[in-house]
């Protein structure tokens, strides 16, 4: 049992060596390349005051011409919100208009629809006095025949031969 313990324990320490070993290297390395690198300020000096004087000319109008471009985006997106507001405007006048087009097609529809109904109120005014005259009529000629009638009844009532009173 102790046996495999010692075993475990080894093939754990042995994968953790070569890792070990290859930091450790690295470090050495690296101190060993910071130690034998000389450097002189003045040159490091000029040579930043070169790289810079070099490079930032070309970096500073980059940098104008962007905030130009810049500028001008600001520009062109606020005429195009302008833009899109007057298209909109412009939609919403066409709106309008075609709602009092209609408007006005549905005024006339009514204007129609009134005189129609006047018309029909004047004929069924008209209608409605004939059907009274004729009424009337009717009745008056209907009094007459009943009237005739009871003339002819009276009339044969005194054809009729009557009895002679007995005295």
């Amino acid at each position: 049992m102790e046996v495999e313990e010692m075993e475990d324990e080894g093939s754990s320490s042995q994968s953790e060596l070569p890792h070990n070993l290859h930091q450790e290297s690295l470090q050495l390395e690296s101190t060993s390349l910071v130690d034998q690198v000389y450097v002189d300020k003045k040159a490091v000096d000029k040579l930043t005051e070169g790289f810079l004087a070099h490079y930032l000319p070309d970096l500073q109008n980059s940098k104008r011409a962007l905030q130009e471009l810049t500028q001008n985006q600001v520009i062109l997106l606020d005429t195009l919100d302008q833009e899109v507001t007057k298209f909109r405007e412009c939609n919403a006048l066409l709106d309008l208009n075609s709602l009092f087009t209609e408007a006005k097609v549905y005024h006339n529809k009514l204007v129609n629809i009134r005189k129609e109904m006047i018309m029909l109120h004047e004929k069924t005014t008209k209608l409605k006095k004939r059907a009274l005259k004729l009424q009337q009529q009717k009745q008056k000629e209907a009094l007459e025949k009943e009237q005739q009638r009871e003339k002819e009844l009276e009339r044969e009532r005194q054809l009729i031969a009557k009895p002679a009173k007995r005295t």
